[in-house]
């Protein structure tokens, strides 16, 4: 069984090790106790979207970035092969065909 808690936690730790920060370092800017943030990486505790945003900012990692990151490596554990950022050529070369609607944030 796939736990997305364990996946959190490995992308968070790997992005704080990229980043050459400790656990008392990370925990400390982004105000989460060291214990929870260390139970957190090693996948034994859940962590809320509010934590999840605390910690991505003091990594200075979009939120989205993890979670995209998450999402690759659950697709891969899964026999998925993780979605690409880049359009496929049959895709690019229908081009200026294609008439895209306005996108609207309203």
């Amino acid at each position: 069984m796939i736990l997305v808690r364990q996946e959190i936690g490995d992308v968070l730790r790997d992005f704080r090790l990229q980043k050459g920060h400790t656990l008392r370092q990370v925990s400390g800017r982004a105000s989460v106790a060291l214990g929870y943030l260390s139970e957190v990486e090693r996948g034994q505790k859940e962590a809320s979207s509010e934590i999840l945003a605390a910690v991505a900012e003091a990594l200075d990692v979009p939120i989205s970035t993890i979670m995209r990151e998450v999402g690759d490596r659950i697709s891969v554990l899964e026999g998925l092969h993780p979605i690409t950022d880049v359009v496929p050529d049959d895709l690019a070369s229908l081009g200026d065909d294609i008439v895209a609607p306005e996108l609207s944030l309203h």
